[in-house]
């Protein structure tokens, strides 16, 4: 199993400066990939602006995002973003989609929330088909998909459009259940070999405190849920371990750690942990 890293661009305190120094300090870790959240309604950093940041200063490490949220974009502008990165990355996107939970980011967007299902799946099929590539470029050919969400629907546009599948997060038990019904809709569309399997969780490994205080807010929309993520923080070395130990036995092939605190010395502790 591969370990990545978030990119800090949805944490509180996270310039610019650090989100480039983080990369860069990414590249020469122990790191396979660098991810990237969607949030339209909240102090951040959009996704694809930050990997193309990330692809400007590093040249090994894959980058992802890990969702984005495809409705909130027209999908001839999600194309081109991700097509632009892939091009400026020389190659080594990554693309998650998923429709996304929170009203208010579809909101701010100025994006209609009824029939997001729909319109990822025709957005999948837009990217999948290289459907106006010459009117929109730059080529998508080689860009990596991934789908996420939890519902029927989600695992049978996964399985008929995409590479791979995204979890959305929690105790490796939950990532083995959807990984279970992952790879049983691609057997039933007789898809030959298997779904890349993404899996991804939250460290605060210098402040316990102050990241759970950062996933409430995050999370603060699902209610009582929200809870529930932050008892999921990675807050100890001993933690982290047994949860990328998890992760890998449940069969994950790339499991991506996000922090919930954006300093540069969660980084180095990172590192040292799943060296």
């Amino acid at each position: 199993m591969n370990v990545g890293v978030g990119l800090p661009t949805t944490t509180p305190g996270a310039s610019g400066e650090l989100v480039l120094e983080w990369a860069r300090r990414a590249e020469a870790g122990p790191f396979s990939s660098l991810a990237v959240l969607d949030r339209v309604a909240y102090d951040s950093l959009d996704p694809f602006a930050s990997l193309a940041g990330a692809a400007a200063v590093t040249s090994r490490i894959r980058l992802a995002t890990m969702v984005a949220v495809g409705p909130l974009r027209p999908t001839g502008l999600l194309a081109k973003e991700a097509a632009s990165v892939h091009a400026l990355s020389g190659g080594r996107l990554t693309l998650g989609l998923a429709t996304g939970a929170r009203p208010e980011d579809y909101e701010a967007a100025g994006a209609d929330a009824r029939g997001r299902g729909r319109r990822l799946s025709e957005q999948l099929a837009y990217l999948r088909a290289g459907i106006d590539a010459e009117r929109v470029g730059p080529a998508r050919d080689g860009i990596e998909l991934l789908v996420g969400g939890g519902s029927g629907p989600a695992f049978a546009r996964m399985a008929r459009y995409a590479d791979g599948y995204a979890h959305g997060g929690g105790p490796p038990r939950a990532f083995a259940s959807a990984a279970t019904r992952a790879q049983a809709a691609w057997r039933d569309l007789g898809r030959p070999g298997e779904p890349r399997l993404w899996g991804q969780g939250y460290f605060a490994l210098g402040d316990a405190e102050r990241g759970d205080e950062y996933l409430r807010h995050y999370y603060a929309f699902t209610g009582p849920f929200a809870e529930r993520v932050v008892a999921e923080n990675l807050t100890s070395a001993r933690k982290l371990k047994d949860f990328v130990r998890g992760y890998e036995e449940a069969g994950c092939h790339e499991l991506v750690l996000f922090p919930a605190v954006a300093e540069l010395d969660e980084l180095a502790r990172l590192a040292e942990a799943v060296a």
